[in-house]
């Protein structure tokens, strides 16, 4: 029998107690790597039959169209694991909370989950300005930091937080990829930015300038929470911007594509990982659209869009075996909306996760899980490499590029490269993928 993999939202009344809590623990931030260990050497979490991890998600507020299939999809590759035998003979218990993308609430939903939870590990919380305020909590506390979902740099920092470890390529490292293919396709055109106005925006512009300084006219940002980007649109349209590279949530694409057809705008469009899933955009477009009274069909607003990608697409029906086994996990054990890229974004969480965990052994401690961790190799099912040693937790260290055609769906316009976040080229890379029946607790359904 399935358990809910979403429990309902606490309410906010300890969020001051929750603050004042990790202040305190933030003082001592840094211990954990430079001072005072934490000990790892517990299971706190598991049991003989269980093992319970967390995580904080947006399943309501302005990040929740889209974010929130992550945690289905994870719960759904957890719902498949637990259903044929678990890892080492254990379930895993999801315990997916609702912060609504409000640091505040992600303060008290994390202290909950470490102090009352008693989780063994956090994995995949989610968001640059919400982690970001938990991340020396948990560093301190000793509990395991895995795969936040989010590409900001700080993840990788090894030195500051011991705990943690990336997923998702950081938005430098696929800003330049894009950036780099910008200049080569589209060298005589002038060039917008629309930025989120955090890490995402300042980290995703450093990678940008590196190839396109000289063509960048106009660079606009939009706060989280607000409700439409028309006026950064009707700038950029004045800056005489030919080409847009939006590092935004799938709600300020779908809103910059809007108002963009509505004034009669027609720039290319160009998004980073973060907010290109056409899936969800589709919904966007149409449920923005209903509620503007307008019409429209949503593949025309989506027609040539480009996108970075580093996990393998589910709109490409090239026979991709971890599309196809996704698509039998989801089948039986995901939800009514359609599978999206934002769903297999959490499938591949939980994948790399177990592998994880079963590679700690039968009396998993969380030091245990951390030594798995940095023993694995390779990409997972990624298209690129993934990286989670001692010395480099950048997850996934690259992409490809993608054109989305009207009726036709995705092409493949760049493939697969990596680079740094630094000074170094985008280089082309294949790697050696695992087929699901490679991962013991996968191959058994």
């Amino acid at each position: 029998m399935r358990t809910d993999p979403i429990r309902a939202a606490r309410p906010l009344a300890a969020a001051s107690l929750a603050l004042a809590l990790l202040a305190a623990g933030c003082t001592g931030a840094g211990q954990t790597g430079e001072g005072a260990a934490a000990d790892l050497d517990v299971s706190t979490g598991v049991t003989d039959d269980t093992v319970t991890i967390g995580a904080h998600m947006p399943l309501t507020g302005p990040a929740a169209p889209g974010y929130s299939q992550i945690s289905v999809g994870a719960q759904a590759v957890y719902d498949f694991v637990n259903a044929n035998g678990g890892v080492q003979g254990r379930s895993i218990e999801y315990l997916a909370e609702d912060d609504a993308y409000d640091p505040t609430r992600t303060v008290e939903v994390t202290r909950e989950l470490v102090h009352d939870d008693e989780i063994f590990a956090m994995v995949g919380g989610l968001g640059t300005p919400t982690h970001s305020k938990v991340v020396d909590f948990l560093n301190t506390e000793g509990v395991p930091d895995l795969f936040p979902s989010s590409g900001a740099l700080m993840w990788n920092d090894p030195e500051k937080y011991p705990l943690t470890y990336g997923y998702q390529v950081d938005y430098t490292k696929e800003s330049k990829i894009l950036g780099e293919h910008i200049s080569e396709e589209f060298g005589d055109a002038d060039v917008g930015y629309l930025m989120q106005n955090d890490d995402v925006g300042v980290d995703s512009q450093r990678g940008l300038d590196m190839y396109l300084q000289d063509q960048a006219v106009a660079v606009e940002h939009y706060e989280s929470g607000a409700e439409d980007v028309s006026a950064q649109i009707a700038n950029l349209e004045q800056e005489g911007a030919e080409v847009v590279v939006c590092a935004c949530i799938p709600n300020y694409v779908a809103l910059a594509l809007l108002e963009s057809a509505r004034i009669g705008y027609e720039p290319q469009f160009v998004t980073s990982s973060i907010g290109g899933d056409t899936v969800t955009l589709r919904g966007l477009l149409s449920s923005f659209a209903e509620q503007a009274g307008s019409g429209g069909d949503p593949d025309d607003f989506l027609d040539g869009l480009l996108t970075l990608g580093y996990l393998p697409p589910v709109e490409m029906d090239d026979g991709d075996p971890w599309v196809e086994f996704f698509r039998g996990v989801y089948d039986e054990y995901g939800e009514d909306a359609p599978m999206s890229n934002t769903t297999v974004y959490g499938m591949v969480q939980a994948v790399l996760f177990v592998q994880a965990l079963e590679a700690a052994g039968e009396d998993p401690t969380r030091a245990s899980l951390i030594e798995a961790l940095e023993s694995q190799e390779g990409s997972g099912p990624g298209l690129v490499p993934f990286a989670s040693t001692e010395d480099d937790r950048g997850g996934f260290s690259g992409g490809f590029i993608t054109r989305y055609e009207a009726g036709e769906g995705l092409e493949m316009v760049r493939d697969p490269a990596v680079t740094d976040n630094a000074e170094g080229d985008v280089e082309d890379v294949e790697v050696d993928r695992p087929l699901p029946e490679d991962i013991g607790p996968l191959s058994q359904g």
